[in-house]
């Protein structure tokens, strides 16, 4: 008897883009995630199925074996750590990238700065490579607001067009890392279930190699 793999998948723009690559790989819901309010969605395979999450929490939902694979953003695992996880696939979709961001003039001076974001241990990381202490304020939201009313000097966060960055008088300032999401696996999966998590995997690759062109 096969066993059923889980993949879990961050709700919105990943799950959306994601699914394209599913398709190529022979996966289709059969469950509509537009109208079913089901959070675990059935697929034309029956020892497939799609868990819909939190962004945040698909990495800790794979650590602790509750989902086989998951679909999440580097950004996400840069701040989860890792731990537990195999990553062995970029799916090269989701892509932005994680600055520094700010004033024009926002880092002149040699003062401590105050940092907002959500990245914290990504921002802390960042800045001790550099040997900067820094001071962090974590946010959940609406980043771009924190320079303009003296919460902070600068924001790290991520940046797709800039537009939003540019209507508030603010730019990119400095580039951390390049964003996208990638396929992750737990450990134990790929121990017990390596025949199908590996055919998963060469699947997966095989439709981001097709959708590259």
């Amino acid at each position: 008897m096969t066993d059923t793999l889980t993949i879990a998948v961050s709700k919105g723009r990943i799950f959306k883009d994601t699914r394209p690559l599913l398709a190529r790989a022979g996966i289709e819901l059969r469950d509509d995630p537009d109208t079913s309010r089901k959070l675990i969605l059935d697929t034309n395979q029956d020892n497939v199925k799609i868990v819909l999450i939190r962004a945040t929490d698909v990495p800790t939902y794979v650590q602790y074996g509750a989902a086989d694979l998951g679909v999440t953003g580097k950004d996400v695992l840069m701040e989860h750590g890792g731990a537990g996880l195999y990553e062995p696939l970029d799916l090269n979709i989701a892509r932005c990238k994680l600055m520094v961001a700010g004033k024009p003039d926002a880092a002149a001076g040699n003062r401590r700065l105050r940092i907002a974001t959500k990245y914290v241990e990504a921002t802390r990381r960042y800045y001790a490579a550099q040997g900067k202490q820094v001071e962090i304020i974590k946010l959940y939201g609406s980043m771009e607001l924190a320079p303009l009313v003296g919460l902070a000097d600068l924001i790290v966060d991520l940046v797709d067009t800039g537009n939003t960055l540019k209507a508030n008088g603010l730019v990119p300032l400095t580039h951390i890392a390049d964003i996208s999401s990638r396929l992750i696996v737990n450990k134990a999966s790929m121990k017990m279930k390596h025949a199908q998590v590996q055919r998963f995997i060469e699947q997966m690759r095989a439709a981001v190699q097709e959708q590259r062109g």
